[in-house]
């Protein structure tokens, strides 16, 4: 298969590609940048230039490949506390994907959160891929692609956990943890810290991305989780051993100050299952979890 991948330089797009390359596909990678194109061609994929705002390029490459897996986000507009605007961005972007899919039965499969169930109020309990919100930023986008599976789209949306982490994650929510914790002097959890926060590798991801390609029926919602739900307590312990720094408790009151666009969620209850994953994909994780990634050290060199 012919495969577009967007963000296909990026922490998911880097294990991704070679997964779908040792599995036999070809591979055309989106790359903004000349890094991102000389990364991109060096992991064995063909490149091709463009963005998220060139939506007449995005329905052209569509238009050319087998399937796509949708991965870039605007990552810096998130950052600066544009959210909503990095999820309009990314909704524009698939639309422009979809427009070139429909009627093909061709895959799609684009990225979600796991955090936008506690949004839709799931508590007491782990969410499901059978949960959902009926709107809101990214959450549009989402619904939209399950929707095409009425269109003549196999469309499946993959949902990622606040920390997907590896040795190949180099901006992600654990790297933010960990900086606080060293910035501040101490890393914190909010009240008890009996929130969970679920969690996955990223070579695990990687291969829920490649198995929703070939084989998820349209309309899926998927779960790459393999941490079902760690106390984000523990989390920071774990931080707090791997950066020298003490742990402690901070109130809800003062999480925006310490941890600034991250703290509206890590005092936020997420438990994710992915039973019905793992049961549709024929998926179970094989690395390292989260504590015992972060106990390897490398998010501490």
């Amino acid at each position: 298969m012919r495969v577009l991948v967007t963000g296909a330089s990026g922490h998911i797009g880097s294990a991704v590609v070679p997964e779908l390359l040792r599995a036999g596909h070809q591979v055309v990678g989106l790359a903004r940048s000349d890094r991102s194109a000389e990364a991109i061609a060096a992991a064995g994929a063909e490149v091709r230039r463009g963005d998220l705002d060139d939506l007449d390029g995005l329905r052209e490459a569509a238009e050319a490949a087998d399937g796509v897996i949708h991965l870039a986000f605007k990552h810096d507009l998130m950052g600066a506390g544009d959210f909503a605007g990095a999820a309009a961005a990314d909704f524009a972007a698939i639309k422009a994907l979809a427009a070139a899919l429909e009627g093909t039965g061709k895959p799609l499969v684009t990225s979600s959160g796991t955090l936008m169930l506690a949004g839709a109020g799931i508590t007491g309990r782990p969410g499901t891929e059978a949960d959902f919100a009926p709107g809101g930023p990214r959450v549009d986008a989402e619904n939209f692609v399950i929707g095409l599976a009425e269109h003549g789209v196999r469309s499946s949306a993959v949902r990622l956990p606040p920390i997907v982490h590896s040795s190949l994650d180099h901006h992600g929510f654990a790297h933010i943890l960990i900086g606080v914790a060293r910035q501040t002097g101490a890393s914190a959890y909010v009240g008890e810290g009996t929130n969970r926060w679920p969690s996955v590798h990223t070579l695990d991801a990687a291969r829920v991305y490649r198995l929703a390609l070939e084989s998820a029926p349209a309309g899926s919602r998927l779960h790459a989780v393999a941490d079902e739900g760690i106390p984000f307590r523990d989390i920071a312990a774990t931080i707090g051993r791997g950066a020298g720094v003490p742990v402690e408790s901070i109130s809800a009151e003062d999480a925006g100050e310490r941890f600034a666009f991250l703290g509206t969620v890590v005092g936020v209850d997420n438990p994710t299952s992915s039973e019905v994953t793992r049961k549709v994909l024929g998926w179970e994780p094989a690395h390292p979890g989260l504590i015992e990634d972060l106990e390897q050290g490398h998010y501490f060199a």
